[in-house]
């Protein structure tokens, strides 16, 4: 099998949506931290599974060269 251009393409977008999804996160931080303990655990939780949702459809992507 010959590599194809899609797998160090796909890492790379892996890598801008983590750095976009925490950068956006994180910029809500000061208005996260005004709610109390147990909700800003719930968002954080939240926010870190809801960037996983892209993942799927990247990676079929990266494997076969198309969408679905």
């Amino acid at each position: 099998m010959k590599p194809t251009w899609r797998k160090p393409a796909g890492m790379g977008l892996i890598l801008l949506l983590i750095l976009f999804w925490a950068g956006l996160v994180g910029s809500q931080a000061q208005h996260i931290a005004l709610l109390p303990w147990p909700l800003q655990a719930i968002v954080y939780c939240i926010a870190g599974i809801i960037w996983i949702a892209p993942l799927k459809p990247l990676l079929f992507w990266m494997e076969h060269g198309r969408w679905r």
